[in-house]
């Protein structure tokens, strides 16, 4: 499965936009990710090994925290898994 990695987190991997993961849940798969890319961990996960708020992961098009399984949701490899982070600041006006 391929996961896309936003710029932010490229630093870690390599420079890679896209890396090919093998797994048969989410949470395999980000597992898989991080074994292959430690210092993506402490970017993606709490201390505890729960993923941080502001970290958005989107199964194709659906954003994990609403899917029933969250991490456990089975995949295919034809899935795509994308990481936004969250940004904030700004001014508004």
């Amino acid at each position: 499965m391929d996961i896309h990695i936003p710029t932010p987190l490229r630093a870690y991997t390599g420079s890679k936009q896209t890396v090919n993961v093998t797994g048969a849940t989410v949470g395999q798969v980000l597992q898989q990710l991080t074994d292959s890319y430690p210092e993506l961990r402490q970017h993606l996960y709490t201390p505890e090994g729960k993923l941080r708020s502001f970290v958005n992961i989107y199964l194709n098009d659906d954003d994990i925290r609403y899917l029933p399984g969250k991490e456990s949701t089975p995949i295919e490899e034809s899935d795509e898994l994308t990481i936004i982070p969250s940004i904030a600041g700004g001014r508004y006006f």
